[in-house]
């Protein structure tokens, strides 16, 4: 369906063409939704900055997502058989100490850009289980934005339906049946490093007119 994350993105810019000239603030979910932020950023006229959720691995298998946590330390658990409380709390207070070194290494010489009043577009690569899109929406809804958009390339549709009642608005290119993972939408679907967020978020914060310092 898409060639690579920067396809995604230019195709998410057509379907937002709306809020294009608007400011709009886009709050990508690392790692590999920030060259897509930062494209779609590019093309709308808005401004780049992350917002960091970490999802919550099971006790049997690191791989599958049993929920997410936001920097600030809420929570939400998707799988309601995963109920050993003490894991869960274990599992948070190291993801959300993760956060904070994210946020070290990303932002070093700025606050997160404060959404506050602002239309608020936040995007990631596809959405497989719905936990971090979750968190990040309700992380950036505590900041009082004017409009919330989550703004998606591909979801899994039942995921999709938990992810609706925390956004105003949800932009999704496609939702199909049988969807297994993220990856299987793309041609190219590379890991995204850290280093490639960092250069995305300092190349995009001197860019003239992009809101940054």
């Amino acid at each position: 369906m898409f060639r690579d994350r920067l396809d995604a993105a230019a195709q998410l810019a057509k379907a937002l063409d709306p809020w294009r000239g608007k400011n709009p603030l886009v709050l990508a979910i690392p790692r590999g939704a920030v060259p897509m932020g930062a494209a779609l950023a590019e093309a709308l006229g808005g401004e780049l900055d992350v917002v960091l959720v970490h999802k919550l691995s099971s006790r049997w298998n690191p791989e599958y997502a049993i929920g997410a946590v936001d920097e600030g330390g809420w929570s939400f658990v998707s799988d309601a058989s995963e109920d050993d409380e003490a894991w869960v709390e274990a599992e948070k207070a190291r993801r959300v100490q993760q956060l904070r070194e994210r946020r070290a290494l990303y932002s070093p010489e700025r606050p997160p850009v404060d959404a506050r009043g602002r239309v608020v577009i936040v995007v990631d690569d596809g959405l497989a289980t719905g936990a971090t899109m979750v968190a990040a929406l309700h992380a950036v809804r505590a900041q009082s934005p004017q409009r919330l958009i989550c703004a998606l390339p591909v979801a899994a549709p039942d995921s999709l339906a938990r992810v609706e009642p925390y956004a105003d608005e949800i932009v999704c290119l496609d939702k199909p049946f049988g969807f297994r993972a993220v990856g299987q939408f793309y041609q190219h679907f590379d890991q995204v490093e850290d280093e490639e967020v960092v250069d995305c978020l300092r190349r995009f914060v001197r860019r003239p007119g992009s809101g940054g310092a």
